[in-house]
């Protein structure tokens, strides 16, 4: 029970990676409060949970991640309810593949006000929280295109090195007051979207990693996990990469 005790915030936390850092958390003794976009997949992920270990004890809510205020009411209740939040959890973003010449005002935009924009708003209140109670842990998702960079889709690429920057600049600021701040860059994970591809696809993208495989959800959840316990208690400004040696 590497987190035994501890309450943590997993926000994107309905499927895919997210989903699988909740059940590891709460697998390893920890409370947890998933955010997702919708109140249905925030109830259908409960109800996954519920089936799985009904003495887990957890929570879900919806807030617009791009709303500061309403970021800030649903930490608050976090707190209210649980009386801590010991880890954060920031795993909500959108990829993008646009070509430049196609790009669009509007689209660059919407990677950013979700992929950087977004961790700030629920950053701040969290560590505020935080610095109260004695310390705490902060964990951001990257990707390994935060290092490569990406052929096409410039504002996805771009939101992550900035989730880097918030990372490294954090970890810096926060460590007085005993709060780590570390990052997790994936590779090709198997999400539903990866699984979902045709099986010669797969054979391509594969062959592109030096491992010769996508991972696994449950693989990068493992880094989420170690991160976030007491084995990476000296480890802080971190980003660290989950992809098979594999770059964009």
């Amino acid at each position: 029970m590497l987190l035994e005790g501890k309450v943590a915030v997993v926000t994107g936390g309905t499927r895919g990676i997210g989903f699988e850092i909740v059940r590891k958390y709460l697998a390893n003794g920890a409370k947890v409060v998933l955010f997702g976009s919708r109140q249905e997949t925030v109830d259908k992920a409960l109800e996954k949970l519920s089936a799985e270990n009904p003495a887990w004890e957890f929570d879900g809510m919806c807030p617009k991640l791009t709303d500061a205020a309403e970021v800030e009411k649903a930490v608050l209740a976090v707190k209210e309810k649980f009386g801590r939040i010991d880890i954060l959890v920031n795993n909500a973003g959108i990829s993008q593949s646009t070509p430049l010449y196609n790009y669009t005002a509007e689209e660059f935009d919407k990677c950013i006000d979700l992929n950087v924009k977004a961790l700030f708003y629920t950053i701040l209140p969290a560590a505020k929280i935080m610095k109260e109670q004695g310390g705490g842990c902060i964990l951001n998702t990257s990707s390994m295109v935060s290092i490569s960079g990406q052929p096409a889709g410039v504002g996805y690429p771009t939101s992550k090195f900035a989730v880097n920057g918030m990372t490294i600049s954090l970890a810096r600021e926060l460590a007085k007051d005993n709060i780590r701040v570390n990052a997790v860059a994936p590779g090709v994970t198997r999400t539903d979207m990866v699984a979902a591809l045709p099986a010669d696809v797969v054979a391509r993208i594969s062959a592109q990693i030096p491992l010769g495989r996508p991972g696994e959800p449950e693989e990068v959840a493992n880094a989420f996990l170690y991160l976030a316990s007491d084995m990476a208690s000296y480890v802080t400004g971190e980003i660290l990469s989950v992809d098979g040696a594999s770059r964009a």
